[in-house]
């Protein structure tokens, strides 16, 4: 009975999936003449022609078609093969290096990473706060396995998953005077906390009040969410602030919670590289971030 390199049909699949070799030779850390080989050598052992070049594109043949049907179920086999022993290894469940912003740390990990723990109490995870892009960095150079981080992201390289919209709100003291409608022009008349520049988080509140013909000049610009917080309950003026960085506790008691108009979000997702071997405790984390709803969380 012919064997397949799992290595080869690995190649295979992110040829067809990139289009080119010489994208899949990027994607895989490869050069291109060494993925154009381990193909051939898949071929060879299957004695079949999988891929063919229909002018700059790789295509599969008719019997790569064949073989993709059954690749995912191939590739579903071995993991719960890797599951299986794993299940049995008295050693470590493995190492997650996950990255995220400061704000998702704080309201949105916690409980998700109870649940992980709970269930691979083995499993050894790291946790990196910092904006997105210094968190996709991380990711494309492997010193992170996982990112939370807030859209736009792109790169050939990275599997995204959206899995969460986060409505921005405007808090402010509960002493100050405040139209039903917060608009763009409203915060032109009040002194507004901003989160420091350089991640999403600032550019989403500074275009949604240049949408609305207003130039961003903050009173202070912080980088702690609680930090901004304390200044509003101080009095020292409102803030924009991820609607999930507000607990209920707040929207009852000692500030002011209110909906922009018009109404503004950030989408979070998950980034991952596509290259990414996944070992039980990434993909158990992968699961759990990927299951998140836009549920009340406080």
């Amino acid at each position: 009975m012919k064997s397949l390199n799992l290595d080869y049909l690995q190649s295979f699949l992110i040829v067809i999936e990139c289009g080119s070799f010489s994208a899949a030779a990027e994607r895989l850390q490869l050069s291109q003449p060494a993925v154009s080989l381990q193909v051939r050598q898949l071929e060879k052992t299957l004695n079949a022609t999988l891929i063919e070049r229909v002018g700059r594109k790789a295509r599969p043949t008719a019997a790569g078609v064949a073989l993709l049907a059954h690749a995912q179920q191939v590739n579903a086999a071995v993991a719960s093969a890797v599951d299986a022993v794993a299940h049995h290894n008295t050693g470590t469940a493995g190492r997650v290096r996950l990255g995220t912003g400061a704000t998702a740390c704080i309201f949105l990990l916690p409980p998700i990473l109870r649940e992980l723990r709970t269930e691979l109490p083995a499993l050894e995870i790291t946790v990196t706060t910092g904006n997105t892009a210094e968190i996709v960095k991380a990711i494309e150079d492997n010193t992170i396995d996982i990112g939370l981080v807030t859209m736009p992201v792109s790169g050939r390289s990275f599997e995204i998953t959206p899995v969460l919209n986060d409505e921005f709100v405007l808090i402010a003291p509960h002493d100050m005077p405040l139209p039903a409608r917060i608009t763009p022009a409203v915060l032109a008349t009040k002194p507004v906390l901003l989160f420091e520049p350089g991640g999403n988080t600032r550019r989403i509140a500074d275009e949604w009040l240049v949408r609305g013909g207003v130039s961003p000049k903050p009173l202070m610009s912080l980088g702690s969410v609680e930090a901004i917080k304390e200044m509003v309950r101080a009095g020292l003026g409102c803030a924009i602030l991820p609607g999930m960085a507000v607990s209920a506790r707040a929207k009852q008691q000692d500030l002011i919670v209110r909906s922009l108009s018009p109404k503004l979000h950030r989408r979070l997702a998950v980034a991952v590289r596509r290259d990414k071997r996944l070992d039980r405790g990434l993909r158990k984390t992968l699961s759990a971030l990927k299951a998140i709803s836009p549920r009340e969380r406080n």
